[in-house]
């Protein structure tokens, strides 16, 4: 093979050179990814101007791009805290964040690109810790496990307000108990139910009594004021008038003699 002729040589090194250039001036941002430039020999972190968008830049060979992601992103945090009476409690929680896109430089020229360790994750173990703490182990298994999930959320955002992040969610999957605990607990909780259905057997007897005092009290009053409107007259009436619609029914045969001690008819059949 013929030797390369001597001027060719310096073309050959450029284009290495600018080979490497251009590599190392190439930067793609991914989808659900912004990057930050950093100047090397200017001002450091470009904090003024949006962060660089997805796509493909070229920046020069000797500036740094650090690229984060800008997507929803989610923790998951097992966490050993105190109730308001020091037992030792287990939360299972998850947080849902997300970098401020408009204050990517200054996220990362406060805190870098390890910003969940530095503030995520310690100022949710603080807010669980300062939250579970006011209340008791009863609370956390029956009803407040709402409360605490807004309340570690509320308490979260507050501590990393102008950090740069943004906190969307928390959410607790779960309040693990001792045994014992848990146990002690339950057993009270269906104590409270049999002594709440108890007294709704009771109330409703109550009522029940009540219903058939009233209906005898009624029947009462309406049998005396029956008795009082009652006549000999009214009875032999009603007596003969009883008579008559028998007489007519095709399905009985009446024979009326004479009538009785009380005045009305007396009917003889064998209907």
């Amino acid at each position: 093979m013929e030797k390369l002729p001597k001027v060719a040589l310096p073309f050959i090194i450029g284009a290495i050179i600018l080979v490497v250039i251009l590599a190392k001036s190439a930067v793609t941002i991914d989808s659900g990814e912004a990057g930050v430039l950093f100047k090397t020999f200017g001002e450091g972190v470009v904090t003024d101007e949006p962060p660089m968008a997805e796509g493909f830049h070229i920046v020069a060979p000797w500036n740094k791009v650090y690229v984060y992601e800008v997507r929803q992103q989610e923790l998951f945090e097992k966490m050993k805290v105190l109730s308001s009476n020091g037992l030792e409690i287990q939360i299972d929680a998850s947080a849902w964040y997300e970098p401020v896109y408009g204050d990517l430089g200054n996220l990362h020229q406060s805190l870098g690109q390890n910003y969940l360790q530095r503030v995520i994750q310690p100022a949710i173990r603080s807010a669980a810790r300062s939250v579970v703490g006011r209340y008791t182990p009863e609370q956390l298994y029956s009803s407040k496990r709402d409360a605490i999930q807004d309340e570690i959320f509320a308490e979260t955002k507050k501590i990393l307000d102008k950090q740069y992040v943004q906190l969307n969610e928390v959410l607790v999957r779960d309040v693990t108990l001792p045994n014992t605990i848990k146990e002690a607990i339950e057993r009270k909780l269906r104590q409270e139910q049999e002594s709440l259905e108890y007294e709704f057997r009771l109330v409703t007897a109550e009522k029940e009594a009540q219903k058939q005092i009233i209906e005898a009290e009624g029947k009462a009053k309406s049998n005396k004021i029956l008795s009082a409107s009652l006549t000999d007259k009214i009875l032999q009436d009603k007596g003969i008038e009883a008579t008559m619609k028998l007489s007519e029914s095709p399905n009985s045969k009446v024979i009326v003699i004479g009538s009785g001690d009380s005045g009305l008819p007396i009917i003889l059949g064998n209907q």
